[in-house]
């Protein structure tokens, strides 16, 4: 069990002062490092086994997905350790203790991702081994896989959250931007997670508003209600939307070709992820809404849920009529990107949308769920983030 290292006023007043340098520590930078990694490797992985399949456990994606998990691992490590053991104690004045070690909380978290993430590698393996082609992205290895993505994602969130709540000035300035930037990859895994739940074929289902309204809210809230900055949800979704827009630009520009069978479409490029949804329109009503409600409260997220999911509805409700349209077949919406292995018989390929709900009733009622869950997400979140900003460690 953690808990906290006592130690006296002057010392927490010793340990501000020491952050009063003019840039983040070092280790900051590399867990950002290792996320950007994170979000790259996956990235291109999926665009790997849609447009070649899974050839070789060896391939240049998953370098870079454990590259990212070892960077996390042996950034934790050092620091850690470097708290643990080395004479210079005002490490320890930032610090929790875990098992004997100490160190920032969340270089205890990133250290846990990274080893989840490499304990996924040979289970992996031995998955598509023992089972075959795997298309999906929630099989039992890839969720633990996720499991070690998130938890260095949050685990490089704790660790600047921390700094920045000890820093002022322009350095606490430089932390915020680092945790936005952060906050926008911690977006990109938990809405992530849901791709195959989140394709187009889905966007007239209200099973895609409740999978969003579940996912989205506490991670813009918190951002929010931890760095104070008066467009934060906007900014987290624009990092969102912007890693997943130049990988939708970019990765059609090098060349690849399926090495695995049935091929039901010519693919010469790599196949990209999807346009992103507009989650952006209803973080920026978020931000408008949160200038009226400055406080916490619940009375902000039971009005907050039905806008996150009513004005979500309004613009990605008539934009999945315009990416089933010929108009979006280009390079700028990307409409007109399939896997290899999608059959041209399905929905997705015939610019169909696929009924998920059986009646009318069941819709209506997985809508006001998603409204309730949005509230509730958001209420979490603006809970998470209160806790952020209390945390030093």
């Amino acid at each position: 069990m953690a808990h906290t290292v006592p130690v006296a006023e002057a010392d927490v007043a010793r340990a501000a002062v020491a952050l009063r340098q003019d840039r983040p520590s070092w280790y900051v930078w590399s867990f950002l490092a290792s996320t950007i990694c994170a979000v790259l490797g996956v990235s291109w992985d999926i665009s790997w086994h849609m447009s070649i399949g899974r050839d070789t456990f060896w391939s240049p994606p998953h370098l870079l997905i454990y590259t990212s998990g070892l960077l996390a691992g042996l950034t934790a490590a050092w620091v850690i350790l470097g708290a643990t053991f080395q004479r210079d104690t005002s490490p320890r004045l930032s610090s929790v203790r875990i098992w004997g070690f100490q160190g920032p909380l969340g270089a205890f978290v990133a250290a846990w991702g990274a080893l989840a993430m490499l304990t996924s590698a040979p289970f992996d393996n031995w998955w598509h081994n023992a089972y075959g082609l795997d298309t999906k992205i929630l099989s039992p290895p890839h969720l633990v896989l996720a499991f070690g993505l998130f938890a260095i994602r949050l685990g490089a969130l704790l660790v600047s959250v921390s700094e920045m709540n000890r820093a002022s000035g322009l350095l606490r300035q430089q932390l915020t931007g680092v945790v936005l930037l952060l906050g926008g990859t911690v977006m990109g895994i938990a809405v992530g997670t849901f791709l195959e739940l989140l394709s187009r074929n889905f966007m007239h289902s209200a099973r895609f508003y409740l999978v969003l309204a579940c996912t989205a809210p506490v991670v813009l809230a918190s951002i929010r209600q931890v760095t104070g900055h008066p467009w934060a949800a906007t900014i987290v979704a624009g990092v969102f939307s912007s890693f997943q827009l130049a990988l939708l630009w970019i990765l059609p520009l090098f060349p690849a070709e399926p090495k695995l069978g049935p091929v039901y479409w010519p693919v010469t490029h790599f196949i990209p992820a999807p346009f992103p949804v507009l989650v952006v329109v209803p973080a920026v009503a978020a931000d408008l809404l949160r200038r009226r409600f400055p406080d916490a409260s619940w009375r902000y997220a039971l009005l907050a849920g039905p806008l996150f999911v009513f004005t979500l509805l309004a613009v990605q409700w008539p934009f999945a009529d315009f990416l089933n349209s010929p108009h979006a077949r280009n390079w700028i919406f990307g409409a007109h990107y399939f896997p290899y292995f999608l059959s041209p018989v399905t929905d997705l390929a015939r610019g169909l949308y696929t009924q998920v709900e059986t009646s009318n009733v069941q819709f209506i009622f997985r809508m006001f769920l998603a409204v309730a869950c949005a509230s509730l997400s958001t209420r979490l979140g603006l809970a998470w983030g209160s806790w952020l900003s209390r945390l030093r460690r």
